[in-house]
Parts: structure tokens; C-alpha cells; sequence
């Protein structure tokens, strides 16, 4: 489990397709110094298993439905990601509930300076629009951000400079691919009301 609160962004020192299925290397920040072997770090927002570690390299292994589902296949040597900790008991929550796993890769449609703070435009599929709401939560290379505007094919949200010079959005353009991850409160209703309704379905077909 995640905040959404980058700690840092690494650098990709590679990330290719072998016969042992996909390997993403990356050289972790000196800001970030404990991991372990079986950690959970969430890169780019998508949960990942330290695999191996040597030195500040640490490697993580990849299922072919991980590369499906986000934006990692168009991952190259020298490029940037968010990195954040699984949370600890004694972490503040200062974001929102993430997950870690990857809902869809959504693409930048805008993202501008506006004033001293930035806006982004998002667009993602039509059927995953019915999990935002105005002030809601939402998770965008693992960074925990608020909605400020829902769209017919997306969303847009504020960006104070902070957010912008801390993480890898700094160098994110119009049409750059972007993970997201929709609110988990929002998915565990919309299925809890799903069951009921089948439910109630089910008890007029057989009284």
C-alpha cells in the first residue's frame, strides 16, 4: 500500500525483454537508502518486487500483463521515475489509498504553465471516466493528485511547482504516456453494487 507521495525519481539504467521475461534496472536516489530483497517499491505508481539489488542498481522483474497495462514499454536508458516506499504503520497519510496497481496507461493531452502553477489534461478510456469525480483522487505515475476538472474523454488537474520539480513530470510532454491508477474506494463500490444488484436480479428470476 501507497500514498501516492513521491520520494524521489530514479533513473532507468535499462529495461529489455529476455527468455527470463522483462527486467527493469534502476539507480535508486541517494535519498532513498533502506530496501531489501522482496520490497515493495511503486515505480512510476505500479507496484514492483525488489528481484535483485547490487549497490544503488536494483532490479525488478515484470509480467508481460504489467507491460500491457502500463506505459513501460516505452521505458529507455536515461529516463526518470517516481519512486515511493510501501508505507509503514507509523506513515502519515498524506495522500490517498494506491494501490500500486495499474488500472491503464492514459496520455498527456495538455500540460502548461498556468500562472506560477501548471495544469494538466489527461485523457484515459471512456469507461474508466465513471470513476472520476470534481475533488476527487487520482493517481498519475504514482503521484497522488486531486481532480480538479472532469472531461468527456479525461480529466485535467493543478500542479503547484513543487510536485512539478520533485518528480518526472518535469519532463512529461503532450502525448506522453502516464499510469494511472483510479481511486480503490471508488472500484470496491462500484463492484459491492454490482453484487447487489445481480443479486436482486437473481431473487426475481427465482422467488
Amino acid at each position: 500500500m501507497f500514498t501516492g507521495l513521491v520520494e524521489a525519481a530514479g533513473e532507468v539504467v535499462r529495461f529489455d525483454e529476455s527468455q527470463d521475461g522483462f527486467q527493469l534496472d534502476v539507480e535508486m536516489p541517494e535519498s532513498i537508502s533502506d530496501w531489501a530483497l522482496g520490497d515493495s517499491i511503486a515505480v512510476n505508481g505500479c507496484c514492483l518486487t525488489v528481484a535483485r539489488s547490487e549497490n544503488r542498481l536494483v532490479s525488478f522483474d515484470l509480467l508481460a500483463e504489467t507491460v500491457k497495462r502500463t506505459s513501460f514499454a516505452q521505458l529507455q536508458s536515461g529516463q526518470r521515475v517516481n519512486l515511493e516506499r510501501s508505507l509503514l504503520p507509523t506513515s502519515r497519510m498524506g495522500g490517498h489509498f494506491v494501490s500500486g496497481h495499474i488500472d491503464e496507461a492514459g496520455v498527456i493531452d495538455k500540460f502548461e504553465p498556468r500562472g506560477a502553477d501548471f495544469y494538466l489534461a489527461v485523457s484515459c478510456s471512456h469507461p474508466s471516466t465513471r470513476y472520476l469525480i470534481e475533488k476527487g483522487s487520482i493517481t498519475v505515475d504514482g503521484i497522488s493528485l486531486t481532480v480538479a476538472e472532469v472531461l468527456d474523454d479525461g480529466f485535467a488537474v493543478w500542479l503547484i511547482p513543487h510536485t512539478r520539480n520533485h518528480t518526472n513530470l518535469r519532463f512529461r510532454v503532450s502525448g506522453d504516456r502516464v499510469n494511472l491508477e483510479f481511486d480503490l474506494l471508488a472500484k470496491h463500490v462500484e463492484r459491492m453494487l454490482q453484487v447487489r444488484e445481480e443479486s436482486f436480479s437473481d431473487r426475481k428470476v427465482h422467488p
